[in-house]
């Protein structure tokens, strides 16, 4: 396992280190787990029979995830049949983001492209829950993980996570599928009433899931139609796009929209219940201007012909820069035709963003 920090440093908001991992699921999976260890995360006591359940579903659905369940019990000195603790972070963050699908047919390159912001606050965890922090409490999403992980026996994949090694915010694999994920309905989210884990895969698990069992935008689609998923109670929407120019956002079981020829813009409204982007409501405080962002992507992406260079201006035009507790901690930016992931990392008020670093699942 190679670990090397990429960007931003103590003295930033964000300290940003890229790991990468090769070997059987199983090797990656203890190779990750000694990682989560040495920076806090502890194996969580769990209901028996629930974590049973859990096992059989990913035996069935996502074996790459069960392997590396196993590869972490034997790196911790654990039975990889115990089922007393789960042995998979389950942390879900919520996310005011914006994203653009610019199809191969509207760009100048005929590239497809998926750029995305994501935007979240500034704070600690006990200052977001309005309590004063506590003695060395880092921000929230100050310390971000890009991991790329190279299986003997699986597709590649790149991803880019906050909190947790086994689910991520974004993420590309070698067959150049990308997914990115928002959320969903500020107006409809709800403080969970239990943490604990069930049979499937949570919210942040899921583009994780995709990205491991998945090459194109149908297999996709066909995956999503099978899947079991839990989401805390904070609804999010996925924006998924492949190398041969297809790409939707799922918005869960019946909720599908289609990107067809042009470009796709999602932000934190669902897009079913508000199909057309020329009569969106007015925000709302509590809608973090999803509407007003959308109608800025919509009205710079329809109809035009857009290179690189247009996707990351469309992107900046609606970056947070109003209230300093929040911002665009970061902007990603995927070719899925190269099976590349490009981020700039937000470095602090006055110091703007990191440059570009560009990340891909391939060797």
């Amino acid at each position: 396992m190679d670990i090397t920090q990429v960007a931003g440093s103590r003295d930033d908001f964000q300290l940003v280190r890229h790991i990468t991992v090769a070997g059987s699921q199983e090797e990656i999976g203890g190779q990750l787990a000694q990682e989560a260890r040495r920076i806090g995360w502890q194996p969580a006591p769990a209901d028996p029979e629930v974590n049973r359940a859990r096992r059989k579903w990913f035996a069935r659905h996502w074996p790459q995830h069960l392997a590396r369940i196993n590869g972490a019990a034997a790196a911790l000195g654990l039975d990889p049949d115990q089922d007393e603790v789960t042995l998979d972070g389950l942390t879900a963050l919520p996310q005011a983001c914006s994203a653009l699908w610019v199809p191969p047919s509207a760009a100048t390159d005929g590239h497809g492209r998926v750029g995305r912001n994501y935007d979240f606050f500034t704070m600690t965890t006990s200052e977001l829950m309005g309590t004063p922090p506590v003695p060395d409490e880092l921000p929230m999403a100050s310390r971000p993980h890009v991991i790329t992980t190279r299986p003997d026996d699986g597709l590649a994949t790149t991803v880019l996570t906050m909190t947790e090694f086994d689910g991520c915010m974004d993420g590309v694999n070698e067959a150049g599928l990308a997914v990115v994920l928002l959320i969903a309905d500020f107006e409809s989210a709800e403080p969970p009433e239990d943490f604990s884990p069930r049979a499937g895969v949570n919210s942040v698990q899921l583009p994780r899931f995709l990205l491991d069992t998945c090459e194109t935008a149908e297999q996709a689609k066909a995956a999503l139609r099978e899947v079991t998923m839990y989401d805390f109670g904070m609804p999010l929407h996925y924006l998924i796009a492949d190398a041969h120019g297809q790409a939707f956002v799922w918005e869960g079981p019946g909720h599908v929209t289609e990107a067809g020829d042009g470009a796709l813009c999602v932000t934190n409204h669902l897009l079913h219940r508000h199909p057309d982007p020329k009569a969106l409501p007015e925000d709302t405080p509590e809608s973090f201007a999803s509407y007003a962002r959308l109608r800025t992507l919509h009205e710079r992406s329809q109809d035009a012909v857009m290179g690189p260079a247009d996707l990351r201006a469309s992107l900046l035009e609606v970056a947070q820069t109003g209230d300093p507790s929040m911002r665009t901690l970061y902007s990603s930016y995927f070719d899925t035709a190269e099976r590349t992931m490009a981020v700039r990392f937000y470095l602090g008020e006055g110091r703007g963003h990191s440059p570009e670093l560009v990340f891909s699942p391939s060797a």
